[in-house]
């Protein structure tokens, strides 16, 4: 009398399983991974701005947030003393919230970097991105790794809540008088050239 095992049933039900449900199965794997692993999201994030959903544009003339009296901050780098805002006045200045933990953040730094590079060398505007890490040297070692070249800055004492009230990334531009022409909570796509073409003319006021 021949024998059956008794596993050949379980594992038959098993694979009728995986064959019914697989796409179901693969779906939340790909959903564990993104809610796990930053750089997966930061990906999926990058991918999304290459459709146009994420395109940043700055305000020709006033961006509806009423103006107020100061919206100057402190911040310094690693190295030199602190500095105001109120002293970059003459410059067009793009700021960036960021940290290295921060998926969005990593999404959009290739096109912020995209646009530093672009005009990392002309006197008329200054990058400020103020690092949210707790511990800075993260952020450096993300910079490194990565191999980006953006200036890293660390916000001093209060800043007013015109310009950042914690979500990250967010994203200001003020224009040569200190004045706020656009600020944006979230992933935007800062390198592209209908962007890189706002910033030449604000540059140009």
């Amino acid at each position: 009398m021949k024998k059956t095992s008794g596993n050949k049933p379980s594992a038959n039900k098993f694979w009728r399983f995986i064959k019914k449900n697989g796409l179901s199965i693969l779906m939340g794997i790909a959903i564990v991974i993104l809610l796990i692993n930053p750089n997966a999201k930061s990906w999926v994030l990058r991918q999304s701005m290459r459709s146009g959903l994420f395109n940043a544009s700055i305000d020709a003339k006033k961006t509806g947030i009423p103006e107020q009296p100061a919206i100057d901050f402190d911040f310094k780098n690693s190295q030199g003393p602190i500095q105001n805002t109120e002293s970059l006045r003459g410059k067009v200045v793009f700021i960036n919230f960021w940290a290295s933990w921060c998926p969005p953040c990593r999404a959009e730094f290739p096109a912020i970097q995209a646009l530093y590079s672009q005009f990392k060398d002309d006197p008329r505007i200054f990058f400020l991105m103020i690092n949210e890490d707790n511990d800075l040297s993260a952020a450096y070692s993300y910079l490194e790794k990565e191999k980006y070249t953006l200036p890293l800055y660390q916000a001093k004492g209060k800043v007013p809540d015109q310009i950042y009230t914690g979500t990250l990334p967010t994203t200001i531009v003020l224009d040569k008088e200190g004045k706020i022409r656009l600020r944006h909570e979230g992933i935007a796509n800062y390198g592209s050239k209908k962007f890189l073409g706002q910033i030449e003319t604000l540059i140009k006021e």
